[in-house]
């Protein structure tokens, strides 16, 4: 990952001071911030992917992350169909989080319904979901044609059992470090970007892409063809390819992701505002 922001390649110009000043301004000039440490988005992120394979081992050693990994191994191996499988919340949870879908794991009626639904069918429920996270895995398993073959193959458990940590490691970041997981997720998976509808059918990719280009979050109320408009209009999609201007567009992503927060823990809460409301009153 380069060491600064090209400004040119997102905006045109680069603002006075460049990515510097702005720095400066969110972390009062600190540097040598480790990922997992509250400092330098930038210097986290490459951290980061600095120590990814070793701070993955060490999350699947933890024993709420191995004890669940066990318990999902364990359940995979004794199943008797997908249905059934799919009740146990374990299952669900490891499955879910592995996949990229780990903030869906707490609508288990939906999940079993959309993983067991046929792909191939247009009338399927994963066919109707906007989020196309579910397709994709619904695919993946194809539990409604092949039942639990693919899912017992213990190539496959082993892939899951990795992912796991690695999406377990990944959220822990970002209780320091605004943004880092998906931060890490788009710079692996920015070059299979096809189209606009793609980016606006996965929440992470939405969430990059309109933050760094500082498309307001409210966007989602609009119309579609608005929605494709805002991001068609601010981003050319070939450029995806470009490893550069994907590692500018990550960077301006955590760097808003950081400003943003930095704001809001700058603002006194409701409890804070009652409080010295109170010691006004005489």
């Amino acid at each position: 990952m380069s060491g600064s922001i090209n400004f040119s390649l997102l905006f045109g110009a680069p603002p006075a001071g460049g990515s510097s000043d702005l720095l400066t301004a969110l972390y009062g000039g600190r540097s040598g911030a480790a990922a997992g440490t509250s400092g330098n988005p930038l210097q986290a992120l490459q951290l980061a992917e600095k120590t990814q394979t070793r701070s993955i081992a060490t999350t699947a050693r933890q024993p709420d992350v191995a004890r669940d990994i066990a318990a999902f191994q364990s359940a995979v191996t004794a199943a008797k169909d997908p249905a059934s499988l799919l009740k146990n919340p374990v299952v669900l949870r490891v499955l879910l989080t592995a996949n990229g879908l780990g903030d869906q794991a707490t609508y288990p009626a939906l999940a079993q319904k959309a993983l067991l639904s046929n792909a191939a069918d247009s009338n399927a429920l994963v066919n109707k979901l906007t989020d196309t996270r579910w397709k994709s895995v619904a695919q993946t398993y194809d539990f409604a044609n092949k039942g639990l073959s693919v899912l017992q193959n213990p190539q496959v458990q082993s892939t899951l059992a990795n992912a796991y940590a690695e999406v377990t490691w990944r959220k822990s970041l970002d209780a320091t470090t605004p943004g880092l997981s998906n931060a890490l997720s788009f710079r692996q998976q920015a070059g299979t970007v096809t189209s606009v509808d793609q980016i606006l059918g996965d929440p992470m990719l939405r969430d990059v892409v309109t933050t760094a280009l500082n498309i307001p979050q409210q966007i989602a109320f609009q119309p579609l063809a608005a929605q494709e408009r805002a991001i068609s209009t601010r981003l050319d999609l070939g450029k995806l390819k470009n490893a550069h201007f994907v590692d500018t567009l990550t960077q301006q992503y955590l760097l808003n992701k950081a400003s943003a927060a930095a704001s809001t823990n700058a603002m006194p809460s409701l409890d804070d505002l009652i409080s010295q409301a109170r010691g006004l009153v005489v």
